[in-house]
């Protein structure tokens, strides 16, 4: 099974850090967030990743080349000259798994959390949707809609309301998603686009599906003040 850690986004929220860093070297207890997240998903088998940059690309090629000269294999994805948001992201490097029917990991570089990858690609398997997004009960400003099967319907935004596609039941998103190659052909967008939008579009269509993790750790790094809580939780 291969992997993508998307890294390419500015991290606006995390200035005056991004002002001269990316945000996927944002160091918690030694370690950049980009390389937790090789060694997590390499944790879980996953061997072969790749890994989209845009923000002070040298300072990530000079990363994941220290992180390639540890052990592991991981290909980058360049987007310096314009950035693509998630799908565009995920649309560019397509290349990195034809060749393949397993279904692959897309995460953001974000985020640390110990959710069991095995038991969710378990449940992708078992269900077999275009694609499973694990979810949790927690506040967000933003949440994904899903229907009393656990279908995804709709998106959103809680602080003005904005709602796309249709009402159902609201959970936050955890940045980390299961997808069968088979989108692929799917993509008809091009240039920037966000993912969580190509997937309301095929959810008319297509299964995409909830995986809600419950007793993990997990946190979103990119908000303000949330290095010192990640120190603690994974300390």
């Amino acid at each position: 099974m291969k992997g993508m850690i998307l890294a390419a986004g500015l991290g606006t929220r995390l200035k005056p850090f991004t002002d001269h860093h990316p945000k996927a070297l944002v160091p918690v207890l030694g370690k950049s967030l980009l390389r937790r997240n090789v060694e997590y998903l390499h944790s879980f088998g996953i061997t072969e990743m790749i890994v989209n940059i845009h923000h002070f690309p040298d300072q990530m090629r000079e990363e994941i080349t220290a992180i390639n000269n540890s052990g592991f294999s991981v290909t980058v994805s360049d987007e310096t000259a314009d950035v693509l948001e998630t799908g565009g992201g995920l649309k560019k490097a397509a290349g990195f798994f034809q060749h393949s029917d397993e279904p692959f990991v897309l995460m953001n570089a974000d985020i640390l959390t110990d959710l069991d990858l095995h038991t969710m690609v378990a449940d992708h398997l078992t269900h077999n949707p275009l694609a499973t997004l694990a979810v949790s009960e927690r506040p967000a400003s933003r949440m994904l809609l899903f229907d009393d099967t656990g279908k995804l319907c709709g998106w959103q935004n809680e602080n003005n309301g904005e709602l796309k596609g249709a009402p159902g039941e609201k959970k936050a998103f955890s940045g980390i998603h299961i997808i069968s190659p088979g989108i692929f052909p799917l993509i008809t967008e091009s240039g920037k686009f966000s993912v969580i939008d190509l997937y309301l579009r095929l959810s008319a269509v297509k299964t995409i599906r909830a995986f809600e993790h419950r007793g993990t750790k997990f946190i979103d790094v990119g908000k303000p003040g949330s290095i010192e809580n990640a120190q603690e939780m994974f300390g």
